[in-house]
């Protein structure tokens, strides 16, 4: 049963992110009319380093179709972390509303790595 959820999750997870890095390329995902200032300025000093929108864009394409398949999953949850981090902090410090789906994302991450904590030893020895 747990396999199933954590299944279900990571493709879920990994769907989100991998539309979520599609969007920095392609742009079909309008932005929200009642954002705060403070997160539009963040977003245009983000946008302003020409690199960094689409290197975080292939990140978490790359993170989310690791993130789904089992084999991969543990590198997956590992590539996705700093920005699941990112993330967190933006919605700390301008759109705490944002908390409420960023949240349980650091979350199935956070899990996906304990659960994989094996396959990490080797790095840290």
């Amino acid at each position: 049963m747990k396999a199933k959820i954590l299944f279900v999750l990571s493709l879920l997870f990994g769907l989100m992110f991998i539309n979520a890095g599609l969007n920095k390329f392609l742009n079909y995902m309008p932005v929200p009319k009642d954002m705060p200032a403070e997160a539009m300025k963040q977003m245009g000093a983000i946008m302003q380093i020409g690199w960094l929108i689409p290197l975080v864009g292939i990140i978490e394409i790359i993170g989310g179709v690791l993130f789904i398949t089992k084999k991969y999953r543990a590198l997956g949850a590992i590539i996705i972390l700093p920005v699941m981090v990112g993330v967190i902090l933006c919605n700390i410090t301008s759109m705490p509303g944002g908390l409420v789906m960023a949240g349980p994302l650091l979350l199935i991450n956070l899990w996906v790595i304990y659960e994989n904590r094996e396959k990490y030893l080797p790095m840290v020895r």
